[in-house]
């Protein structure tokens, strides 16, 4: 057993590091942006929103402030509005419903099902249902296919919520090229981090381009027009857009060497706690590595006292914040107690990896018995 200081700090995240791999590239991507006053939209949007869309294999990006501005100006742009219903899920950051109430329409929610996605079959259709707004939740997606055929069954538009899924892919194809629109978040513990917030929506060209409008006030892409749409003030920070363009050449090879944390952690743990399960037809990035045990408050504090920082995604279902927005959705439900996150980025140190791994162990007894569910 690996035995380390009683002062040892492992924390949830370590973006200093990250930082430090790209340092050079990042400091002259910033001081170009300074010495440029190249602030906002111009030269340096427009090479990021290029970089993106190539990626991700896109018809075109329009980069945004955020996660929760890709939600709401991709919902608008598919002419989401008021009185109108969206097939969503519950069990994701609050941010996916605030969208959909933030536009006027109502969320319509779908339980999930073993991988935390949306259950593809228990969607229903309703007079009023204009978007399906799916997640892919920690990091990989799911069936899209199935998603897509209720969709043309229905004529709906359809929305992924990336925000965790940053250099994931559906058989083979990446995230970003599978449906009407799918929204990315920068935030800085996201896959592909910001120092600050940022966001992107790619897909098809028709959208895309009233999400640029809807982020610049309602304006044409010349600044000058008015198009008679109420907009936002919503477009990236070039400073942002600057760092990610840097550190965009870094994803896939952080991507791979974090699924080897999460495979060590799954290999170790798989018989103690219930361990995360990978999809045949999606790469999971493990934007977080999630375990489920019944006692996760307890264990959450077990670690803690061993110096290790953990996090919960998410404590409750969306749908419990809002007064009227209560569906029964018992996975959605059971799950939120006891999920809980555990450290996992690309250079955690091997020692650390099993420090954390036989702490589980010591507060479990050495895995006598199961206890997840």
């Amino acid at each position: 057993m690996t035995i380390l200081q009683a002062e040892t700090k492992i924390p949830f995240t370590d973006l200093y590091s990250q930082y430090e791999e790209c340092k050079s590239e990042i400091d002259y991507g910033i001081s170009r942006v300074i010495n440029e006053t190249d602030f906002l939209t111009g030269k340096t949007t427009e090479k990021f929103e290029k970089r993106i869309a190539e990626y991700c294999k896109a018809e075109a990006c329009a980069s945004v402030n955020s996660g929760s501005m890709a939600l709401t100006c991709a919902l608008k742009a598919v002419g989401v509005g008021a009185g109108d219903e969206v097939l969503t899920v519950g069990a994701t950051f609050i941010a996916t419903t605030e969208a959909i109430l933030s536009v006027g329409a109502k969320p319509v929610y779908v339980d999930i099902d073993e991988f935390y996605h949306m259950d593809v079959t228990k969607m229903k259709n309703t007079d009023k249902m204009k978007a399906i707004l799916f997640v892919d939740m920690y990091g990989q997606t799911p069936d899209i296919k199935h998603i897509l055929s209720f969709a043309k069954r229905f004529q709906l538009k359809v929305i992924e919520d990336a925000a965790h899924s940053f250099g994931s892919d559906y058989n083979g194809k990446k995230v970003g090229s599978l449906v009407d629109l799918t929204c990315f978040s920068f935030n800085p513990v996201k896959n592909l981090g910001a120092f600050g917030d940022a966001g992107a929506v790619v897909g098809k060209s028709k959208y895309v381009n009233m999400v640029k409008i809807l982020r610049n006030h309602g304006r044409g892409e010349n600044g000058c027009t008015w198009q008679g749409i109420v907009g936002y003030n919503g477009r990236i920070d070039n400073l942002q857009a600057a760092v990610l363009e840097k550190k965009l050449k870094k994803v896939d090879s952080w991507i791979e060497e974090k699924r080897e944390v999460a495979h060590r952690y799954t290999d170790a743990l798989k018989d103690i706690v219930v361990v995360p399960k990978e999809t045949p037809w999606s790469k999971h990035t493990y934007y977080v590595y999630v375990i489920m045990v019944e006692d996760r408050d307890n264990l959450r504090k077990f670690l803690s006292s061993r110096g290790i920082e953990t996090r919960i995604h998410y404590a409750k279902p969306t749908f419990k914040s809002y007064d009227k927005l209560w569906h029964s959705c018992p996975k959605t439900e059971n799950v939120s107690d006891m999920v809980l996150s555990l450290p996992c980025y690309h250079n955690l140190p091997e020692h650390h990896q099993d420090y954390i791994i036989n702490s589980i162990k010591e507060y479990y007894n050495e895995g006598d018995q199961k206890h997840g569910v």
